[in-house]
């Protein structure tokens, strides 16, 4: 079983930059791949980045390449998103997930565990 919780959402205006966390519960995190998802409005939940469980593959959604930064630190049992240039279409609540085995997903249902997300809002 692993817990997630996500941290460092907030308000911020376009062009502007922030850092998601994932902090995770268990002694067995590195051994998950780790994938960033979001949620507008009305809109389906979408695959944002993944990270495999050892760090050297990462996985992005064409929006945000070049913009966001997928990394883990498995001392620390904890996933970053780092997003920067932000834009008014990265409205959402933005949620981790963990999923077992060495191999990413960009497909939700293939992750196992979920975090209860955290909102990032930018203003234009």
């Amino acid at each position: 079983q692993v817990q997630l919780v996500e941290s460092g959402g907030g308000l911020v205006q376009a062009g502007g930059s922030l850092r998601l966390s994932c902090a995770a519960s268990g002694r067995t995190f590195s051994s998950y791949a780790m994938g960033w998802f979001r949620q507008a409005p009305g809109k389906e939940r979408e695959f944002v980045a993944a990270i495999k469980w050892s760090g050297s593959s990462t996985y992005y959604a064409d929006s945000v390449k070049g913009r966001f930064t997928v990394s883990r630190d498995n001392a620390k049992n904890t996933a970053y998103l780092q997003m920067a240039s932000l834009k008014p279409e990265d409205t959402a609540v933005y949620y981790c997930a963990a999923r077992r085995g060495v191999a990413v997903a960009t497909v939700d249902k293939e992750y196992d565990y979920w975090g209860q997300g955290t909102q990032v809002t930018v203003s234009s």
